[in-house]
């Protein structure tokens, strides 16, 4: 069956008047002249064979059938500028934007990323490493690898990669000239590295609070990578996460896992990438791959 609307273009009017509650607003908002708006009207229950609007002195009055019509050119207008944004992210696509603790993006992590490349050369990424987390609601980022101190919200896709674990390591310099403690009870003595930053919750700075005096903690570093280098420089004991250590010869341990630092390491989503055919072709090859990296 032949639609009866021919001119799509009226149901914008349509919609502006009703929104607006005369012509005239309507006209002001659309940019037209307001004969122009009310032709248009005019036109489009001409084409319906109904009667949208009951005009009198005092302006355009929407009728019942253009009460009962309004949902369903609501509807319309939604589906076009959803049309006309997926038009767009084919003609012109934007890039996969990925936010993550930048030892997260490793070597192994990138060879994902370059394999994938290989086989879909027109989609570009763009890597925003970061300890503090992004909002992926409002758009900061469409992709997060992210250790997860609270439940994540329920509107983001999520997809668990592993559990985060650390402990306490030294270098052999440090352990070869003052020993290493081999549980918490055997702090005392010696020297720490902590990670404190404005934003981020201070979990690890926070345990060696609690286990050692103030006088032990010799540095403090707002970066991550600035703690692991003070510790590999033997300056102090610190808390590392074992997937980052690895068979590092530059790192000895002292004792861990250490359960209660234990995190849940989340791939995470936000709901408007997430309707981006690209962001979940990717995904899909992402995430199994990523995963095995932690196993």
């Amino acid at each position: 069956m032949k639609s009866g609307l021919r001119d799509w273009s009226n149901l914008p009017v349509f919609l502006a008047v009703m929104r607006q509650g005369s012509t005239l607003a309507a006209a002001r908002q659309l940019g037209l002249a307001q004969p122009t708006v009310a032709r248009r009207i005019d036109a489009l229950e001409h084409e319906t064979g109904l009667i949208l609007f009951d005009r009198d002195t005092r302006g355009f009055h929407p009728t019942q059938a253009a009460q009962r019509l309004l949902s369903l050119a609501e509807a319309v207008e939604a589906a076009v500028d959803t049309l006309a944004e997926q038009a767009a992210a084919l003609a012109h696509p934007r890039p996969i934007r990925i936010t993550a603790y930048g030892g997260n993006l490793s070597p192994r992590v990138h060879a994902i990323f370059s394999t994938y490349a290989q086989a879909h050369p027109d989609i570009a990424f763009e890597f925003l490493p970061d300890v503090r987390v992004l909002d992926l609601k409002t758009g900061e980022a469409d992709i997060a690898l992210r250790l997860a101190l609270s439940d994540p919200d329920p509107d983001l896709i999520c997809r668990r990669i592993s559990t985060a674990q650390w402990g306490l390591f030294g270098a052999p310099s440090y352990a070869e000239k003052h020993g290493l403690p081999a549980s918490p009870e055997a702090l005392h003595g010696h020297r720490f590295i902590s990670f404190k930053r404005q934003g981020v919750p201070p979990r690890l700075h926070d345990w060696l609070a609690r286990h050692v005096a103030p006088e032990q903690i010799v540095q403090t570093h707002s970066e991550i990578d600035l703690v692991h280098a003070a510790i590999r420089a033997g300056h102090g004991l610190g808390l590392v996460n074992l997937r980052l250590v690895g068979d590092d010869p530059a790192y000895v341990r002292c004792f861990g896992p250490i359960e209660e630092l234990s995190l849940p390491h989340l791939l995470l989503v936000s709901p408007q990438a997430w309707t981006r055919p690209e962001v979940k072709t990717f995904v899909r090859f992402f995430a199994p791959r990523y995963a095995a990296i932690y196993r």
